[in-house]
C-alpha cells in the first residue's frame, strides 16, 4: 500500500467504461457499474464522465457472470441493490465523523451479494449454478478501498509507475503464479487456467474475498477488467495502454487480439 498525500487529496476523478460480447459468444454475461453516492442516495453514472469527490463517494466495478443466461445481469442488479442499502449509511457515518471500517463495510457487502446469488441458485431452476466474479473499488478522498472475488482484476498505475495488480486471482493458475511456479506465459496456456477457486454464488458455501485499500493522488490511474480483457492483452502492453487510453480502446484492442470471451473494463483517473 502507498500512502495518500495528506496535503493534496484528489479533488476530481475521470472515468470510462466499456463492455463487449467478444467475437465468439452471442450473449454478454459481463457487466460494469459506475455509481456515485452520498448519505441519501445512489446515482447511476454514464459510461464516460468526470466529477468531483465533493459530490460524494464513487464505486466502480466489473463482474463476469456464469451459469445462467442472465447471470451477469443478476450479478450487477444484486450488487447495485446491496450498494444502495449499505454504502449511503456508511457515507453518513463518515460525514458525521464516526469512525467506519471501509473493509468491514465491503466484507458485509460481498457477503450479502454472495448470499443473494446463492439463494437465487437454490430456489430458481434457471439460476442453478449461477455465479459471478466481482472486482469493486470504492473511491473516497485520497483512497481506493477495494473488494474482489474471482478472476477479474484491478490494476493500479501510480503517477510514477510501475503498474501493479492489486487483486489476487482466485484461480488455480493464479495460486500457482503467486507461489512462483508459473510465469505469465505459462499461466496463459495452462490447461486449468479457467478453474476458479472462489466465486460469488455458484453453490459455494464459503468465500474469502480479497479486501484492501491503497492511497491515491492526482495522476494515478486504475483499471477494473474481466478476464476477457486479460486474455487479449499481455501485462506489459496493458501498462502502456492504461497510461494513456480509455476503456473503449482497451476493450476493443483485447477483442481484436483474442475475442474468445466477453470483455469489460472501467478506467478511472485521479485528476
Amino acid at each position: 500500500m502507498s500512502d495518500p498525500n495528506p496535503t493534496q487529496p484528489p479533488a476530481r476523478l475521470r472515468w470510462s467504461g466499456m463492455t463487449h460480447p467478444g467475437r465468439v459468444r452471442t450473449n454478454n454475461e459481463d457487466t460494469f457499474l459506475c455509481l456515485n453516492f452520498d448519505a441519501h442516495e445512489v446515482r447511476y453514472l454514464g459510461k464516460v464522465g468526470e466529477s468531483s469527490l465533493e459530490s460524494g463517494d464513487f464505486v466502480f466495478a466489473v463482474s463476469d457472470g456464469m451459469g445462467g443466461a442472465k447471470s451477469g445481469e443478476f450479478a450487477s442488479k444484486i450488487a447495485a441493490e446491496k450498494i444502495t442499502q449499505l454504502l449511503p449509511k456508511s457515507f453518513k457515518q463518515s460525514a458525521q465523523h464516526f469512525s467506519i471500517g471501509h473493509g468491514d463495510v465491503l466484507q458485509e457487502l460481498i457477503s450479502r451479494i454472495h448470499a443473494e446469488l446463492s439463494k437465487l441458485g437454490r430456489y430458481y431452476e434457471e439460476c442453478r449454478g449461477m455465479g459471478a466474479t466481482l472486482s469493486l473499488g470504492w473511491f473516497t478522498p485520497g483512497w481506493l478501498h477495494f473488494a474482489h472475488v474471482g478472476d477479474s482484476r484491478i490494476y493500479y498505475l501510480p503517477k510514477g509507475g510501475p503498474m501493479k495488480q492489486l487483486t489476487h486471482d482466485h484461480s488455480y493458475v493464479g495460486w500457482l503464479q503467486r507461489k512462483g511456479e508459473l510465469n505469465e506465459r505459462q499461466a496463459r496456456t495452462h490447461p486449468r487456467k479457467s478453474v476458479l477457486m472462489q466465486v460469488l454464488g455458484a453453490g459455494r458455501q464459503n468465500i474469502d474475498p480479497h479486501i484492501g485499500s491503497v492511497g491515491c493522488e492526482p495522476g494515478d490511474r486504475f483499471l477494473f477488467c474481466t478476464d476477457g480483457v486479460i486474455d487479449g492483452i499481455w501485462d506489459h502492453r496493458l501498462a502502456d495502454m492504461l497510461a494513456k487510453d480509455d476503456a473503449k480502446t482497451i476493450v476493443e484492442y483485447a477483442v481484436a487480439e483474442s475475442g474468445r470471451d466477453n470483455a469489460s473494463a472501467v478506467v478511472v483517473e485521479m485528476v
